[in-house]
């Protein structure tokens, strides 16, 4: 067997292997997200939402959210996925038999990779048909909404990867998600315009790398932007690159993986 046809099996074998694991576990892998997703729906958007009025002239606000509460949904189960799923291969030191195995490291990183993006895929699907009876929604620009969302998952999943590698024990997991992402999460346009902001919030603010996906998003539904479409993709672009350069580099030298 060829280099690449075994490189092949080997992929597969992962990603199967994972998505597996997520229909195994739907009623925690699926279920939870969609029905956090539904009460943010009844509260922000029918709720509060019928007194915010239109935003932007055309939309509800429930269409304005709609977007960044499905990437929301997206990136924050794509990092989770794999940021457990790696961390309980390390912790049942199952990763120590790929790691010694002829398989590269592109291909473990790309196979959890790929696991955590389909599980965030899903949950974005089910978002999104929840929204719909709350909303209507004519998406834009198909290409722009399908890159966005695979950049925005493959991110999230890269920085999951790394997160799980650098973990000693199962609470190191959680602080990432709790202190960093639930804030920039939060911080980064999924309920209000950076606009509306003053200064030096509104700088602040396009420091945070969330605003651009999530606007990257919205501009492929809904065809409006906070920020330059070009440079939202360009920042995406650097961080997918930086990040798998990052991973791939931590897994050579068996950092946090080798004891």
């Amino acid at each position: 067997m060829s280099n690449l046809s075994g490189n092949m099996v080997a992929l597969k074998t992962i990603v199967r292997r994972e998505i597996v694991r997520i229909m195994r576990i739907w009623t925690q892998t699926l279920i939870p997200p969609a029905i956090t997703m539904t009460l943010y729906f009844v509260i922000f958007g029918k709720l509060i939402g019928s007194r915010i009025g239109n935003i932007q002239g055309e939309f509800t606000y429930m269409q304005y959210i709609v977007p960044g509460l499905v990437l929301m949904s997206i990136i924050t189960n794509s990092y989770g996925n794999i940021s457990s799923s790696f961390f309980g291969a390390k912790f049942q030191r199952s990763v120590e038999e790929m790691l010694v195995s002829p398989m590269p490291n592109w291909v473990i990183l790309l196979g959890y990779v790929t696991g955590a993006v389909t599980r965030g895929l899903v949950v974005g699907l089910l978002v999104l048909l929840i929204a719909l009876f709350f909303t209507h929604l004519h998406v834009a620009n198909i290409g722009v909404t399908v890159l966005s969302v695979l950049f925005g998952a493959t991110i999230f999943s890269l920085a999951g990867f790394v997160n799980a590698i650098y973990a000693k024990k199962f609470d190191d997991i959680a602080l990432v998600p709790t202190f960093v992402l639930t804030p920039l999460t939060y911080l980064g346009g999924v309920f209000y315009s950076v606009n509306m902001l003053s200064e030096p919030w509104q700088a602040i603010s396009r420091i945070n790398p969330i605003l651009y996906m999530v606007n990257a998003f919205r501009f492929g539904v809904l065809g409006i932007s906070d920020v330059h479409i070009g440079v939202a993709f360009g920042v995406m672009l650097l961080f997918v690159i930086g990040l798998s350069y990052l991973a791939l580099s931590l897994l050579k030298r068996g950092v946090g993986l080798r004891s």
